[in-house]
């Protein structure tokens, strides 16, 4: 009986077979199982024009009982060891049965694809595409007739990662991974400089915000509490807080902006847009606001009837106070609102004399809007015809009770001036939970 070869060329020596050659076949057989081992062979793809019949594809067949053939090769260079140049599209064919796995590597130049497939049948083949000049770790199943080339997925295209390749990871858990001096972008260009910090504790952590909340880039460390987040712009750079709203300081405590230093702190904006400063998102807040004009305004518009306070010596080189001009009649009871202007000017000639309340407005009281300690100076200024009409009472939130008028000259006016704007000037002092004492006064402008 003659011998019978398997896929790869190993002679299977029959009974009674090969008589004194046993020993040269027994040698070729290990060699052949040592070259599919491991053994490294490159194959030249036929460079013919792809429209040739049969010169776009290279076959592979076995050589049985011999040594030397690229398909009982482990690893397999297709073109040569420096880059060949093809034509067009290639093809290089594996027989049928082979059951394996082999270590090829596209080595041609050229915008081409290489296609790895069974010599016959319709199964599954693989495809260097035109710019895959990489390793492929590829299995031949060995069907009968319809053999199938599968890719492993080790490979470097695919994404094996090697020491000095250049891959892109994907889906890719790194736990704790130590990075050089730099993260680069995809141009290879510095995004990001990492510098060491000998015996460093503190550091930044990320956190993803969910639905409708925001990333949180905080300051970490294991043993402080407290941690600073330093920003440094390089030279006389500035830190650019990009979006409409800025906000300083967690929910609940009180935010506070100073100078890191004896230097001065500047906050503007970006663009040709005002400065406004609030609490509490904007919330309940009164806004100091600063207006971006040739002679723009700075308005500090305290919320409700919040006040504006400067404490310690302050410096005043110029003010207005709020002027509301009416052309009434001074009669009755007239309600002096002081959360609406400083002063009161009354165009019309009175009618009659009067009675002035001083209050904050409609709907706040005076008691409200001052503390113990604290004064409030208002004028009225009222025309006078040739009737000598004048302001026979002062009341505080409608009211006389708990209210003490003390009139400049030790006497209230018996009468007013006639054809002239008396100009009635009252300082209220509380000095008590709805007790007051009015200092007032009478000027003659004619």
């Amino acid at each position: 009986m003659p011998s019978t070869y398997t896929p790869l060329g190993v002679e299977k020596i029959a009974t009674g077979e090969a008589a004194g050659t046993w020993g040269t076949k027994t040698n070729t057989n290990l060699e052949i199982i040592e070259q599919i081992s491991g053994g490294y062979k490159v194959q030249t793809l036929n460079s013919g024009s792809p429209a040739g019949a049969g010169a776009s594809t290279t076959t592979l067949s076995k050589s049985d009982g011999a040594t030397g053939a690229t398909v009982a090769t482990r690893v397999i260079i297709m073109g040569a060891v420096s880059p060949e140049a093809i034509t067009g599209n290639k093809i290089l064919t594996m027989p049928v049965l082979t059951e394996n796995f082999y270590i090829i590597k596209n080595s041609t130049s050229g915008a081409y694809t290489v296609q790895l497939k069974a010599a016959s049948g319709s199964g599954a083949t693989v495809t260097w595409a035109t710019d895959d000049k990489g390793w492929k770790i590829v299995y031949f199943d060995g069907v009968t007739t319809n053999t199938g080339v599968y890719d492993t997925g080790f490979s470097v295209t695919e994404g094996d990662v090697t020491l000095t390749g250049t891959q892109t990871l994907t889906n890719k858990t790194l736990t704790s991974p130590k990075i050089g001096t730099a993260i680069l972008d995809t141009g290879g260009n510095e995004l990001i400089k990492l510098t060491v910090t000998g015996s460093a504790e503190n550091e930044f952590t990320i956190a993803a915000g969910a639905s409708g909340a925001g990333p949180t880039l905080s300051s970490t460390g294991s043993s402080d509490s407290n941690i600073d987040i330093n920003i440094a712009p390089a030279g006389t750079g500035d830190v650019v807080l990009a979006g409409d709203t800025v906000k300083v300081g967690d929910s609940g405590a009180a935010a506070t902006l100073t100078s890191n230093g004896a230097g001065s702190l500047t906050v503007t904006t970006g663009g040709t847009t005002d400065l406004v400063l609030s609490t509490n998102s904007g919330t309940n807040s009164g806004t100091f606001t600063i207006t971006d004009a040739a002679n723009g305004a700075m308005t500090m518009a305290p919320n409700g009837y919040g006040k504006f306070t400067v404490t310690g010596q302050g410096k005043i080189q110029s003010v207005a106070e709020k002027v509301t001009v009416e052309a009434t009649a001074a009669t009755g009871t007239k309600n002096f609102d002081a959360l609406t202007q400083a002063v009161w000017y009354y165009t019309s000639d009175a009618s009659g004399d009067w009675t002035i309340n001083l209050r904050g407005d409609g709907s706040t009281t005076m008691n409200t809007i001052m503390a113990t300690g604290e004064s409030l100076t208002l004028c009225h200024l009222v025309t006078i015809g040739s009737s000598e009409y004048r302001n026979t009472a002062v009341q505080v939130d409608g009211t006389t009770s708990g209210v003490t008028t003390e009139w400049q000259g030790g006497e209230a006016p018996t009468e007013g001036n006639a054809n002239s704007i008396d100009s009635y000037v009252y300082t209220v002092i509380k000095t008590g939970s709805s007790a007051y004492t009015v200092l007032a006064s009478i000027t003659q402008y004619a």
